[in-house]
């Protein structure tokens, strides 16, 4: 019961360190640590340790000039785009002349853009036009009114459709108003102009 607590031993006043005995215990003399300490395989700083990648030992792969640098793992590979992403729809994005989707790189110039509302826009009274028209009622004839008060509810989907170079890609892109269907619209036109 001498040691409740987690964590390294406590140093005894009085009592001479023994090496080996506390991992974390100031070094004898009270210098610090030599050069190696904290250092992979206990290599001094310079040296290389397991895991470290060694300054300028390793060639750039082949297919790049060896002034740049490699691409990230995972990064599109494809020429240099001149600017950045000007437009985004689900998951297809326009940077530069090209169009980029999961289903590849297309080419910007002469691409199809299709868009297809899939929503549905319902009318229904709310819940709490029911309550106030059956309170007010029991006071007034009036309370029926409430039943007048509808709200529009609108679910679904926009699809897009983009046909390119050969290649074909689809999305959806889920919309909750009449203003978000009109939003994806305006920007699958907006693409159309940049295609031509």
């Amino acid at each position: 019961m001498a040691n409740q607590y987690p964590g390294p031993p406590p140093e005894q006043p009085g009592q001479p360190a023994q090496p080996g005995q506390n991992p974390y215990a100031t070094p004898a003399g009270g210098q610090p640590a030599d050069s190696g300490y904290g250092y992979p395989q206990g290599g001094r700083p310079g040296e290389p340790g397991y895991g470290y990648p060694q300054a300028g030992s390793q060639p750039p792969p082949p297919g790049f000039p060896p002034s740049a640098p490699p691409p990230a793992p995972g990064a599109f590979q494809g020429a240099p785009q001149a600017g950045g992403m000007s437009l985004s729809l689900g998951d297809i994005a326009v940077t530069g002349d090209t169009i980029m989707t999961p289903a590849g790189p297309m080419p910007l110039k002469g691409a199809i853009w299709t868009a297809t509302d899939m929503s549905r826009t319902e009318e229904k009274i709310p819940a709490h036009a029911v309550v106030l028209a059956i309170v007010f009622f029991l006071f007034c004839l009036l309370g029926l009114l409430f039943l007048l008060m509808k709200e529009r509810v609108t679910t679904g989907f926009v699809q897009i459709t983009v046909n390119s170079g050969g290649r074909h890609h689809s999305t959806m892109v889920p919309v909750q108003s009449r203003e978000q269907v009109m939003f994806v619209l305006n920007q699958v036109n907006y693409a159309r102009s940049l295609s031509v």
